[in-house]
């Protein structure tokens, strides 16, 4: 077990040294000087003198690997530099950035697990009747619409036809609603599907049918028993969810204003202000290699022969 755990753990480090270099690389390779970039955002026509100046501030006449490491150590030191176009540090920008993006995929991951359980027992329960296709239907629906469509009409229906909720108010209890929803309905119709074949391939195993013989009802064979048996694939299934909804909601932030990190990225990508950028593509990476670390060594701890496997069946 710790060998595995040391093997898993030095695959995320050098995951995460990889995705520095390429990310540094490619933003050094873009279009664009930052010192110029700099004086534009400021509104100031730079002298050749002043130019080369700031560039000498910036470290740019240095060489690549020079300059790599220079930002590797800032990374490190959690200081990624400033933003060209405010001059705000970026780990200040984070800060409160991430935070926001959090509470939007806590409440979008929670609506997926509230949802994706219970569509997923009640179409099992219901199988092969007009209960189980309605859900199909409704799953199939929900993972064939696009994220940008289904938060347009959200906010069609729900704030400027029955005012129900306010766009420009991120900080209202109730503002978080809408764009969770929008994260969380192609995920629901994704899982629920999911989480249903598995209990369907469940059915058929000899110890559920050892239940019934013991007069147990179907609902309580899938909680108290199925369940706790397919617990180990679907926390892999939902860990990969919450790397993609902390990672994904570039799209989403933009069409409802919310002020995280996708509208953040967006932002940046726009300004072309590579500080930020830099640190987006980072923070993205971590998150998602973080996050499947962590499912693996728990799906492990719930079902040892995962370890036997590298959690492959």
């Amino acid at each position: 077990m710790r060998k595995a755990i040391l093997k898993k753990l030095t695959e995320l480090v050098l995951v995460i040294l990889a995705a520095t270099f390429l990310t540094f690389f490619l933003t050094w390779l873009s279009p664009g000087d930052p010192a110029e970039i700099y004086f534009e955002f400021r509104g100031i026509s730079p002298t050749p003198e002043m130019l080369a100046a700031m560039q000498a501030k910036m470290g740019l006449t240095d060489p690549f690997i020079v300059q790599y490491w220079h930002w590797l150590e800032g990374i490190l030191t959690l200081d990624p530099g400033v933003s060209l176009r405010t001059g705000e540090p970026v780990s200040d920008m984070i800060q409160h950035r991430f935070l926001m993006t959090f509470r939007l995929s806590v409440v979008a991951v929670g609506l997926m697990l509230v949802f994706s359980f219970g569509l997923a027992i009640l179409a099992s329960l219901k199988e092969s009747k007009p209960t189980d296709y309605i859900i199909r239907l409704f799953s199939f629906v929900c993972v064939s619409v696009p994220d940008f469509w289904l938060g347009l009409i959200l906010i069609l229906n729900f704030i400027v036809y029955f005012h129900w909720f306010k766009l420009t108010d991120p900080s209202a209890p109730g503002s978080v609603i809408l764009p969770a929803l929008t994260l969380a309905i192609p995920l629901i119709g994704r899982y629920s599907r999911q989480i249903q074949a598995m209990i369907s391939e469940e059915m058929t195993k000899d110890y559920v049918i050892g239940a019934r013989a013991r007069g147990c009802k179907e609902g309580a064979i899938i909680v108290f028993h199925i369940l706790p048996t397919i617990l180990g694939g679907l926390i892999t299934l939902f860990g990969l969810s919450c790397a993609l909804l902390l990672g994904g909601t570039v799209i989403v932030e933009s069409i409802f204003s919310w002020p995280g990190l996708g509208s953040m990225a967006i932002d940046a990508i726009t300004h072309r202000d590579y500080p930020v950028l830099q640190a987006y593509v980072l923070i993205m990476v971590f998150i998602y290699v973080s996050i499947n670390f962590i499912a693996d060594l728990i799906a492990e701890a719930f079902d040892p022969r995962l370890a036997l496997t590298g959690g492959g069946k």
